[in-house]
């Protein structure tokens, strides 16, 4: 019988894929660093082609993946639930286990009312873009995650994107802004590649004079920086001042989906009017549990955001003492600019080979010629896996010219 597959490669919307060759490229050099199966993980160290490695580059920030009751959490409702739920929240999908998750992260966020998603990209892009309508204007920092970008794309509001973090700009933009149009802030709270946090104060502030609502994706702040870690608003004692906040349960919470809490009326009209969370199947029931069960220790255990703040200015002052830029960090996430992208695969692989699994992070993601390896940590952390990690550090750092022995940066130095 004659081979059926169809042969894609004459036609010309399939040219584009055709001519993308770039990651064949670095593959063939032996420095491609995406897509590197886990074989097995305890949460700190994780099993790569063969070998163990010290995995920071995780966003598993309160280290409860592999936590022996959140486990059980998962296993106990299949008996019941089974593995999923094959449709909705708006029709056959929901669970009294959504809805206790939903009370519970109203309360714990102090705000009125929940909405969860299947994803938190999800979360964004769906809520984005139900509040945001024709005559709206959105204000999104330059640096959002790609799922608000798409959220602003997608809504039929007119977006205008602010220098990053730049609250100059964002009152210019603002004072330009149609006085009778409605208005939304969304930004980061925590933002993914420079940990740093949002402008709460300030933003707040623009809001409340240019009566505009204010937005804060969470997803890297919420079990991880705050009171209790109730998110980057807290930090600040301005939750009550934020109109909305999402999150995800695929970082701190050990799982997988979203939540966006806000008052009743808003949440409602997302609940009833959002396409990504109406015509996407629910959170499976094992899911749902996991987070139930994380969000309970997070309450209960307070020693793992005290044990995260510290390993995270630990590891931020040692490497900066190492001569290492580390831009602006406040969060566990510290990136460790490296330069020019093929430089930093180089370095990614070197510090691979040292036993340290970090995530390398090059343009567009971040501007040209400052690649870097992000790193991040959890509470689980032992000080044995810090000083393993600065070592190989210091070590790779050396090799490469971007520090010396004597804990100063080489980058841009003759």
């Amino acid at each position: 019988m004659a081979d059926s597959k169809a042969d894609t490669s004459h036609k010309s919307i399939f040219k584009k894929a055709y001519d993308f060759t770039k990651a064949d490229e670095i593959k063939a050099q032996g420095l491609y660093p995406y897509f590197k199966p886990l074989q097995a993980t305890d949460g700190t160290t994780v099993q790569i082609e063969g070998r163990e490695v010290i995995m920071a580059g995780s966003n598993n920030y309160l280290g409860l993946t592999n936590d022996p009751r959140v486990i059980k959490a998962a296993q106990d409702v299949i008996g019941t639930y089974g593995t999923g739920c094959t449709g909705s929240r708006y029709l056959n999908g929901t669970l009294d286990l959504h809805l206790e998750l939903e009370e519970k992260l109203a309360k714990f966020m102090n705000k009125e009312s929940c909405v969860l998603f299947s994803t938190g990209y999800q979360t964004n892009e769906g809520s984005i873009q139900t509040i945001a309508g024709r005559n709206d204007i959105i204000f999104s920092d330059r640096d959002n995650h790609a799922c608000i970008v798409v959220g602003t794309q997608v809504s039929n509001a007119k977006t205008v994107r602010y220098r990053h973090n730049d609250m100059d700009h964002l009152r210019t933009m603002l004072e330009k802004a149609d006085p009778k149009a409605g208005k939304i802030i969304v930004t980061d709270g925590v933002f993914s590649m420079s940990g740093t946090l949002a402008k709460v104060p300030d933003l707040v502030k623009l809001a409340k004079e240019f009566d505009a609502a204010l937005y804060l994706d969470d997803a890297h702040a919420v079990g991880v920086v705050g009171d209790g870690g109730r998110g980057t608003a807290s930090v600040f004692g301005l939750s009550d001042e934020v109109d909305l906040i999402s999150g995800t349960f695929s970082k701190s919470f050990a799982s997988l989906g979203g939540f966006i809490v806000g008052d009743r009326p808003v949440i409602e009209f997302i609940r009833h009017q959002s396409p990504a969370h109406i015509f996407s199947a629910s959170m499976p029931p094992a899911n749902v549990a996991t987070v139930l069960k994380s969000l309970e220790i997070l309450q209960e255990e307070t020693w793992r955001l005290e044990r995260l703040e510290e390993i995270s200015n630990y590891m931020r002052t040692e490497l900066r003492n190492l001569g290492f830029n580390v831009w602006s960090s406040q969060t566990p996430i510290i990136p460790v600019v490296i330069g020019e992208m093929y430089d930093c695969f180089r370095f990614w692989k070197d510090l691979f080979e040292e036993g340290v699994y970090v995530n390398a992070v090059v343009p567009p993601a971040v501007p040209q010629g400052q690649a870097l390896v992000r790193t991040s940590y959890m509470a689980t952390h032992t000080d044995e896996h810090l000083d393993m990690i600065l070592s190989a550090f210091k070590n790779v750092g050396i090799k490469h010219g971007i520090i010396d022995k004597n804990g100063r940066s080489l980058i841009g130095v003759d």
